[in-house]
This record gives C-alpha cells, structure tokens and sequence, in this order.
C-alpha cells in the first residue's frame, strides 16, 4: 500500500485550511428519509467548490515550480491544480471537453490557468506535455492526492463511528484516501463506491480486479465520466474498498432534488451520488448509520 496513515496526519498541518474541517453533522431529514442515521459532509464550502482543493494542495508541493503543470479535467481537478499553482508561482494548461461546466472553465481561466477544449482532453494533455516539456498531471495517480482526500477520514473519524461510508468513484483518489483512515480505525466501517452506469469503467474494473478501458454511454456527472481507470488508483481501490455500486442518471436528479429541499445545499450530479446510491442500493449498504459526502458545487 502506497498511501500512509502518517502522511495523511501530517497533511492535516499543510493543506491551506480554507479546505479542511468542512461541516458534517447527522442530519435528522435524510434520517427519517432513509430509516437510518446519516451523517453528512459538506465539500463544497470553499474557494473551487470541491474537495479537490485538499489533494492538489498536497501533490503541489511536490511538484516541479519550473515546469508547466499540464491536466486534463472534468472541471474540479482543474480547478484545485490551478488554485494551488496561483498560491505556488506556477503555471497550469488545462485541457477539458466541450460538456465541462463554462462555470468552471471561467473560474479555472480566474485562478490563472490558460484552459484549452479539445475533443480528447487525455490525449491532448499528454502530447502537449510530451512536445514543450511539462509535466503531466494526472488526477488518482500521484499518492500525494489521495492523501490529501485522505483528511477527510481524518475528520469523519472525529465523530461517531458509522457501519458504512459511501463515497463517490470518479478517477478513485477520493476513496481511496478516505479508505484507507477509515479502515484503520475501530471498528471500520463498510466502504461503498459508486460510480455512474453511463460511465462504468471503474466499476467493471474492480469486479474483474484489473484496468478495463470502458467508454460508456454518457453521465450527467460528468466528474464521475471515467473511461481508462488509472492503474495505481485501482490498485488502492482494490486493497481498500468493500463494493461498487451504480446510479443512473434518474437516481442522481432525484438524489439532488433531496439534498436541495433537506439540506438547501445545491449540489452537481456527482455531488448527490452517495445520496442516490443510499436510495438505490439500500438493501445492500448495511448498518444503522452511514456517512454521505456532498463533494461538488451545482456548477454542473
């Protein structure tokens, strides 16, 4: 296991704190809504609207400051890189799809990054780093960025022990970090991802225990759209995480729906994903308690 309990301690005391200690309380609407308790953590109080901000934060430090940092993005990951680039003296080139959210191309473009769209924004990325010499970035490889996430679990542990912990399953950084301080707490709880069925490529990868490149058939969450899963992520997810599960596209409006009328939190489609797989998958997410992460601003 390349992800440390230490260093995931240690990050609590580097990342800029405008990511950390975001709120999570039981929130007694979805409890009586789903018959359980639910405690519920809210990432998307801060500069990017996401919990993105933690891992990139992290992973910045360790980068080279006279190199181009170069990514492809669904819009959060971006954002965090550039965010912490600005704080750091670098320079960020972003590559995105036509889809991504113009809120979110703007405010990465604010934060300093120069943001081109392409038809195929992995690709881009990796030959515009390959041909002026910069370094790519990319999102669930690098240790440092699931350990950054991995302070959420950090302050989930800080409250009542939960049965199980859903947690949404884009490129796996996310999960993985919040796994792996989970699991060494006692007792541990279950750990449930979930993933989009428009974008299935994680989830048939863990089943099969190995990289699937999977192009699916189109998500709103376009943050949870992955097609290659990054062999290092699904490694960790493989060593840590208890299930997969999915949501379609109905379950995620629904779920949003709900988060907006309960909590009056909005909320993007990879947002609510822990919500609806509560909703969808209730009979296979056991226990009497459950923790749901709101990880995504309804910036689409």
């Amino acid at each position: 296991m390349d992800l440390s309990l230490e260093r995931i301690e240690v990050a609590q005391e580097e990342i800029d704190p405008v990511f950390l200690d975001t709120p999570q309380f039981v929130d007694e609407r979805l409890s009586a809504v789903f018959g359980r308790d639910v405690l519920v953590k809210v990432e998307t109080l801060n500069p990017i609207g996401s919990f993105k901000g933690r891992g990139t934060w992290l992973l910045a430090r360790q980068l080279d400051l006279a190199r181009t940092w170069v990514c492809a993005t669904a819009g959060n990951f971006g954002q965090g890189l550039a965010y912490a680039a600005r704080e750091r003296g670098a320079r960020v080139d972003v590559f995105v799809s036509a889809d991504v959210s113009p809120a979110k191309v703007e405010r990465m473009r604010a934060l300093g990054a120069r943001v081109e769209i392409s038809e195929r924004p992995d690709a881009a990325a990796r030959e515009h780093a390959e041909e002026n010499g910069g370094l790519l970035v990319r999102d669930g490889q690098h240790p440092a960025i699931a350990e950054g996430a991995g302070t959420i679990g950090v302050e989930l542990g800080r409250a009542a022990p939960v049965d199980a912990m859903i947690v949404q399953v884009g490129d796996g950084a996310l999960i993985s970090g919040v796994a792996r301080w989970l699991k060494a707490t006692e007792p541990p709880p279950r750990v449930v991802g979930v993933c989009a069925s428009g974008a299935p490529a994680m989830a048939r990868s863990f089943a099969a225990g190995r990289p699937m490149s999977v192009a699916g058939d189109g998500t709103i969450a376009t943050t949870l759209a992955i097609s290659e899963p990054v062999p290092e992520s699904l490694a960790r997810i493989t060593a840590l995480v208890d299930n997969i599960v999915m949501v379609d596209d109905d379950d995620l409006r629904w779920a949003m729906e709900l988060v907006t009328r309960t909590l009056g939190v909005l909320v993007e489609p990879a947002g609510a994903a822990g919500v609806a797989a509560l909703a969808r998958h209730a009979e296979t997410i056991p226990g009497e308690s459950v923790a749901v992460l709101l990880t995504g601003a309804g910036n689409a």
